[in-house]
């Protein structure tokens, strides 16, 4: 991946991102003509994305790794809506000039990920949404996310996900985590309602008891989505770190796939 760079948005947050330029399979002169858009959770950056960036990049695409705003070398800001952070997303693609991608996120950059397919159809080809909490409805009981602790396995990965990568503790901006939870725990009947918006191939990848996606929503919300399936994995939040070739066997896939006709 190239040296991080940085769009404005609109409101003049500097995003960061990296760009591994135009790509192609070896061997062959043609480059897929689709990039790939990495988001990462609360509390990370992009570096999460970088052993699925690479074998991206080895199968001829063009890859794209955002820091969120207040993550990273993204610059913070004075509001964490996560409407903010989906049109973050919809506006680094357009100050690029890309006008069709994939789009995957993680936990909140899952739920970015799917406001900005909500918000633009026509720009999200194939959605992949890892692990991101699904808004409550009006009715539904408050979001419960600390539900066990985390598994041996689980602590292993983090630490060394932390040792590799210690630019996220620091520069997380952690005043977002309140308005995040607090946003997690209001009913957003206005996400449910755009859900058929999505005009994307989707994807929806929930972790198993550790996990943060609520199985009765998420058979609403698969019901509401045009073209969507569900995998499930033996895993908690984090998949594409804690069972990457699990990740890997059921992302590239589906990326790679043809067009329908």
């Amino acid at each position: 991946m190239e040296t991080s760079r940085t769009t404005p948005t609109r409101t003049g947050i500097e995003i960061a991102y990296r760009d591994s330029g135009e790509s192609s399979v070896p061997g062959s002169s043609d480059a897929h003509p689709v990039p790939v858009v990495l988001v990462h959770g609360m509390g990370g950056d992009g570096g999460t994305w970088d052993r699925f960036a690479r074998a991206l990049v080895a199968r001829g695409r063009r890859v794209l790794v955002l820091d969120l705003r207040g993550h990273g070398r993204s610059a913070r800001a004075g509001s964490y809506l996560f409407e903010e952070f989906g049109a973050d997303v919809v506006e680094v693609c357009d100050n690029l000039g890309l006008t069709r991608v994939d789009l995957i996120g993680h936990s909140l950059g899952g739920h970015a990920a799917s406001l900005a397919a909500q918000a633009s159809p026509g720009l999200v080809r194939r959605l992949v949404i890892e692990e991101a909490p699904l808004p409550l409805r009006p009715g539904d009981p408050e979001q419960v996310f600390a539900n066990r602790l985390p598994s041996l396995p689980e602590l292993w990965h983090a630490t060394t996900s932390l040792i590799r990568h210690p630019r996220a503790v620091f520069a997380f901006d952690r005043s977002m985590t309140g308005s995040a939870l607090e946003q997690f725990r209001r009913p957003d009947p206005l996400w449910w309602d755009r859900l058929p918006d999505i005009e994307a191939d989707t994807l929806i990848l929930r972790g198993g008891t550790g996990g943060m996606v609520d199985p009765r929503r998420l058979e609403s919300a698969v019901a509401a989505i045009p073209n969507c399936r569900v995998v499930v994995f033996r895993s908690g939040h984090s998949i594409h770190r804690d069972r990457y070739d699990d990740f890997a066997a059921a992302v590239l896939p589906f990326l790679m796939k043809p067009e329908k006709s």
